[in-house]
């Protein structure tokens, strides 16, 4: 089994002229957790985009040590499941359908959905405590429960490597919570999770930290290490503080502004 999940080599992508990301290189580790965080503009949606083959980009990016480009596109879809930020879904699909499409990479053409399939739904949306909604219409649901929905389709796939862009968007704190017990459940079981955070809190909550800046990766690293906290505050210029409270990592806003410089 690959000890890395996930490596870019020289990634870089320009929008419009604009470099986005500069020459990324990067390795995640399989069966971990990883949360890429920085201040905003830092690139890390994009870079999240890339290595679920969403968008073109310079450079090499490989999926479980085989070429992203090589993997035929079912056998990806597989392997990798993406939740990525404002997902569309239809609103009259109800949300059973809604988390049955992550099934879709698993069935044959036209199939009807298999034992195995309506499992792994039930499984998922158990998990984000959707069940009880299964018949409801998207539509009628607030965005936290949508959200909800939408991550029991991306776990209904049960990939090995699960990427997922804002995942909190929408969630109260109690959700958050249950989402964060849910990704170590899933690393327990040997898949990996990769995550696009702003709750930096929670994302030191992660086995391994990527720190953002300017469309690069300034430091990867353990999130128990005290360089990476060095690193993650000297990103968000020093605005945050990293300390340990009631036995977690947190990061603690610093209300002052920094001096301007000369």
């Amino acid at each position: 089994m690959a000890d890395i999940a996930l490596r870019a080599e020289g990634v870089g992508v320009s929008l419009g002229g604009v470099p986005i990301l500069q020459d990324v290189q990067l390795a995640l580790p399989a069966r971990r957790w990883t949360s890429i965080v920085g201040p905003n503009g830092a690139g890390k949606s994009t870079l999240l985009k890339v290595l679920a083959g969403l968008l073109p980009a310079r450079g090499q990016v490989h999926l479980l040590d085989h070429s992203l480009a090589d993997w035929p596109r079912r056998e990806r879809a597989c392997a990798l499941s993406w939740l990525g930020q404002s997902e569309a879904a239809a609103d009259d699909l109800v949300v059973y359908d809604v988390a049955m499409l992550g099934r879709l990479p698993h069935q044959p053409w036209l199939s009807e959905p298999s034992a195995a399939d309506h499992a792994a739904v039930e499984q998922a949306l158990r998990s984000t405590q959707a069940w009880d909604w299964r018949q409801r219409a998207l539509g009628q649901l607030s965005g936290g429960e949508r959200q909800r929905v939408l991550l029991a389709r991306a776990l209904a796939v049960q990939a090995q490597v699960l990427l997922m862009d804002e995942p909190l968007a929408n969630l109260d704190p109690p959700h958050q919570a249950d989402w964060l017990l849910l990704v170590r459940d899933l690393v327990a079981q040997g898949q990996t999770v990769v995550s696009v955070l702003h709750e930096v809190s929670l994302a030191l909550q992660a086995d391994e930290l990527v720190v953002m800046a300017g469309g690069r990766v300034r430091f990867q690293g353990p999130c128990d290490a005290p360089p990476t906290h060095a690193a993650l505050e000297q990103v968000f210029d020093h605005r945050l503080r990293v300390r340990h409270l009631d036995g977690m990592r947190v990061a603690l806003p610093c209300l002052h502004r920094p001096l301007p410089g000369p």
